[in-house]
């Protein structure tokens, strides 16, 4: 049971990683800075989106996902547990074509089995 609690603390890091990059996502997908001309206008305008609520939510899950993987050091070598963050790149790109309708090629879904087999591997050596 201790097993399954630890691993926990790795997943729930993923989640609000994941959670943060598609709120992020959602919110910046309709703007355009097109009409920002200097780096210095689209830097202005991305610290002005910092006062938009979804984004500050994005931000809090940012901050829990560090937090939980800061637990979750505290009970795995860094050399086993870091694998498991690239399930990360898989929920985003899973989620990025349901909500996002984004494209998903053959390349994409023959490395994101790569990267899970992997994943089983690595989980194998604990």
């Amino acid at each position: 049971m201790q097993f399954i609690i630890n691993h926990f603390y790795i997943f729930l890091s993923i989640a609000f990683g994941v959670s943060s990059q598609l709120i992020i996502k959602w919110k910046m997908s309709s703007i355009s800075l097109d009409g920002y001309q200097s780096i210095f206008d689209k830097f202005l305008f991305a610290f002005s989106m910092l006062l938009n609520p979804y984004i500050m939510l994005s931000i809090v899950f940012t901050l829990l996902s560090g937090l939980s993987w800061m637990i979750a050091m505290t009970k795995f070598e860094i050399s086993y547990a870091y694998p498991f963050t690239i399930l990360g790149l898989v929920f985003v790109t899973i989620f990025s074509v349901l909500f996002f309708s984004e494209t998903i090629s053959w390349q994409k879904i023959l490395g994101i089995l790569f990267v899970v087999f992997g994943i089983f591997i690595i989980s194998r050596s604990m």
